[in-house]
């Protein structure tokens, strides 16, 4: 599998957190040298791991909380 690098620019919130700490983040996060994007996934307490998850650019970050908004 190739390699990929990342670096939180900034934790925005914790969504929730399962019974062995794990954690479901919202965060920005620059992927591989590119511009931040939103970003939701599940965390290890250690920040080691990482589970699958979804990145958001900021046009479609505002159209989730577009969204949101009218539930």
């Amino acid at each position: 599998m190739a390699e990929f690098k990342y670096e939180i620019i900034k934790t925005i919130g914790v969504l929730s957190e399962g019974s062995k700490g794990w954690q479901k983040e919202l965060n920005l996060i620059s992927w591989n040298d590119k511009p931040p994007k939103y970003d939701i996934r599940e965390w290890s307490p250690d920040r080691q791991k990482m589970g699958k998850g979804v990145t958001l650019s900021e046009e479609e970050i505002n159209v989730l909380k577009t969204l949101l908004a009218e539930i």
